[in-house]
């Protein structure tokens, strides 16, 4: 077997296994045993090790992350150590490690891509994409927010990422056409793509996973990662409990067992959550531990 196709039997295995020690298991064999070129980067391979990276097991989120820096860095050091930035310094090895000084031209002073071993977040201006296509200053500024949010930690050929920021532009332009919605929705992507926290968003949108008109359509809640959706529903159950708190009468009744320390103590209320012809909401307080739930 190639090693193309073993890593491609590894990786459906990676997407098919059930388990945290299984997944850990095959990870370690991706990270031992391949070394591979930017298309398996970027291809399904990439991804599926890539969505790894805010897996709920730690030892599988680090793992995962490690490989795809191994990786970004294999694929870097093969186009001569610049990342692919710019193709003006691929004369020779000792030019390629200075890509940002030919890159950022005459007196730019320091604002180069770094070259104190961190690793370097791209942007349009790093990479050398001069973005002049649609003849409107306001449109070409939005397609380089966009190609920014999405070049960010990624390492798809920039014709690749410039060409889905133009998509991206284009499907909201047809939304709004050129009005204040437009720069604000631009903006409202841009933000989402940027979150650290939300590697598979711009992993699916540069892979073609997500079409550029789908993304544009989203809503900030519906770009989130599901972590912090799980963060964001937590803070919103808290809240709802604090605001009926207010003034609301508790009862005090051993009728429920608490799911966190398993004592029946608790405080209760009720209230109307939702329309008047479905139940009401029961909130439920155990005294023993604090611990907090509802049902309806």
């Amino acid at each position: 077997m190639s090693d193309v196709a073993e890593l491609k039997k590894l990786v459906k295995d990676l997407q098919n296994v059930a388990t945290n020690e299984e997944k850990v298991s095959i990870l370690q064999i991706l990270k031992k045993n391949f070394q591979v070129n930017e298309a398996i980067l970027r291809s399904r391979a990439g991804l599926a090790v890539g969505k790894l990276r805010t897996h709920d097991a730690k030892e599988v989120s680090e793992l995962a992350k490690e490989i795809v820096k191994k990786w970004k860095n294999e694929v870097e050091r093969a186009k001569g150590g610049s990342g692919g930035k710019t193709t003006a310094n691929a004369k020779s090895t000792a030019a390629s490690r200075k890509p940002a000084a030919s890159a950022a031209g005459p007196g730019s002073g320091s604002a180069t891509p770094a070259s104190n071993g961190k690793s370097e977040v791209r942007t349009a201006k790093s990479d050398g994409v001069k973005i002049s296509v649609s003849g409107d200053i306001t449109r070409d500024k939005c397609i380089e927010l966009i190609y920014d949010g999405l070049a960010c930690d990624s390492a798809a050929p920039t014709d690749l990422i410039l060409g889905r920021a133009k998509g991206v532009e284009q499907a909201v332009f047809a939304q709004f056409g050129s009005s204040k919605e437009y720069k604000g929705k631009v903006r409202s992507l841009f933000v989402n793509l940027k979150d650290k926290g939300n590697p598979n968003l711009r992993e699916s949108i540069v892979s073609g996973e997500l079409s550029p008109e789908k993304f544009s359509k989203m809503t900030s809640e519906e770009m989130m990662s599901e972590e912090r959706r799980a963060a964001d529903q937590k803070i919103k159950e808290e809240n709802l409990f604090k605001s009926l708190g207010a003034g609301a009468q508790e009862a005090e009744t051993e009728g429920f067992q608490c799911g966190r320390c398993k004592q029946r103590k608790c405080r209760y209320r009720q209230a109307q959550t939702r329309s008047a012809d479905e139940p009401m909401t029961t909130f439920v307080t155990c005294v023993n531990c604090g611990h907090k739930w509802k049902f309806s």
